[in-house]
């Protein structure tokens, strides 16, 4: 492996991932690899689900055994078919985290730098090139719950995005817009057109996917705020087309 793609996979609970890993479909060999920043930094593994199970760190993203099916693995496999690149991932992601949890100088923020920084330094120790530096974004459903004023909001991730993707060189962000509460459609609607005002007003944020809105009509919903594994799957398929698309296109 000469060459690959790191992308972080960071944001709350719907990135996290609350599905069921025998669900979620395989990535094929030598195509996706999970880099362990917390608990095994010195090797890549084989992308499995689910993503990032144990890296917790008491210092920063730490929820034990919440991590059960995400969707990233259906994100590596659309993305490398595009691209033809392989993935290192790294997780990176809080359930019920808001966005001031995520602003620089918190610990979630700063655990996400070190988590990408040890990435980056073992593959340049292996000598394999990092092609693309990327992150892929999920957040907001708790802002919604605790009504924060939508500007704010668009406001913060901004702030945050462009300083973490500043200081780990990273080019883009990739957003994928948050569902709907299933038992209050329009709670979220608010940070909906935040993030839509988000990636609008920014070109290295680019909204790759809206399906989770369409969850709770289709019956994918396992909860409130989550989504049954299908769900996830098809949220990662289409996220991981278009990014991938826009690398190739732009790129």
């Amino acid at each position: 492996m000469e060459k690959v793609d790191l992308i972080m996979f960071m944001g709350q609970s719907n990135m996290a991932g609350r599905g069921r890993a025998q669900e979620a479909p395989a990535v094929r060999p030598g195509t996706g690899y999970e880099f362990r920043a917390v608990t095994s930094p010195d090797r890549l593994y084989p992308l499995t689900e689910p993503f990032g199970k144990d890296e917790d760190d008491i210092a920063g993203v730490y929820e034990p055994g919440m991590k059960t099916g995400s969707l990233v693995s259906a994100f590596v496999n659309a993305y490398v078919e595009e691209t033809g690149i392989p993935v290192v991932g790294v997780s990176c992601a809080k359930g019920g985290s808001t966005i001031a949890e995520w602003l620089p100088g918190t610990p979630y923020y700063q655990d996400g730098v070190r988590r990408m920084r040890r990435c980056e330094t073992w593959l340049k120790e292996q000598k394999i090139q990092i092609r693309h530096r990327l992150t892929v974004w999920c957040q907001g459903c708790t802002d919604g719950d605790l009504h924060t004023d939508p500007e704010t909001y668009r406001q913060r991730t901004a702030h945050m995005l462009h300083s973490f993707l500043d200081t780990c060189k990273i080019e883009t962000c990739f957003l994928i817009r948050i569902g709907n509460h299933r038992d209050d459609p329009k709670l979220y609607l608010p940070i909906q057109e935040a993030q839509e005002r988000l990636a609008a007003q920014n070109e290295d944020i680019v909204l790759v996917s809206r399906l989770f809105a369409t969850f709770a009509d289709r019956g994918l919903m396992k909860d409130q705020f989550h989504y049954r594994q299908k769900g996830y799957d098809l949220v990662g398929a289409e996220a991981g087309k278009n990014a991938g698309r826009y690398i190739v296109e732009t790129r």
